[in-house]
């Protein structure tokens, strides 16, 4: 049987994507321990696959100071595991600030549905406007029918040519140079 030198082992391979599972769906729950558990582990598995593709090991990646014919370790691998390893510390950092303030303030941190965008997704369930128009003079248009009305790019029916229609009411009113 023959395996290629760069071929990872199999155990690396599941965990990463163990460590990328679990973190994705640690993420997607409301408690702000929880999301800071799978950015946690999402970091640990991105550390793992950065080495992973840096190819086997060998010695310190520095010229000169390996003996001849051994194989040096790549040197951007690490550099790129040290960079992720501040990133996953720095965002780790910021969530843990958030759910304290949200220990602190609501007694939990559990992150909570946003009233407004609840008012907005039940509005457009019913495909009404989220507001009232106050300059509307046809209360039974909607606001998608007046604007289609108003600004539609593929009717010439005012006949100028420039593919656009004039404005509701005003069809044989134009500007003069």
């Amino acid at each position: 049987m023959v395996v290629l030198e760069n071929t990872p082992p199999a155990i690396l391979v599941l965990a990463i994507g163990v460590l990328f599972a679990t973190g994705v769906y640690l993420l997607l729950e409301r408690p702000l321990t929880r999301v800071l558990l799978g950015f946690v582990l999402i970091g640990n598995g991105v550390n793992l696959m950065l080495l992973v593709m840096g190819g086997r090991s060998g010695a310190s990646p520095i010229i000169g100071n390996a003996p001849d014919g051994v194989r040096m370790s790549d040197p951007l691998a690490q550099a790129m595991v040290l960079t992720s390893i501040v990133i996953t510390l720095a965002l780790t950092a910021f969530v843990l600030a958030m759910a304290y303030r949200s220990w602190q303030l609501h007694g939990h941190d559990e992150v909570a549905d946003d009233v407004e965008d609840r008012r907005v997704a039940r509005h457009a369930a019913l495909n009404a406007p989220a507001f009232e128009d106050a300059d509307d003079t046809e209360p039974d248009r909607t606001l998608d029918e007046e604007a289609a009305d108003v600004y539609d790019d593929v009717d010439d029916s005012d006949g100028d040519g420039d593919g656009h229609r004039a404005p509701h009411g005003a069809a044989g009113h134009k500007e003069r140079p």
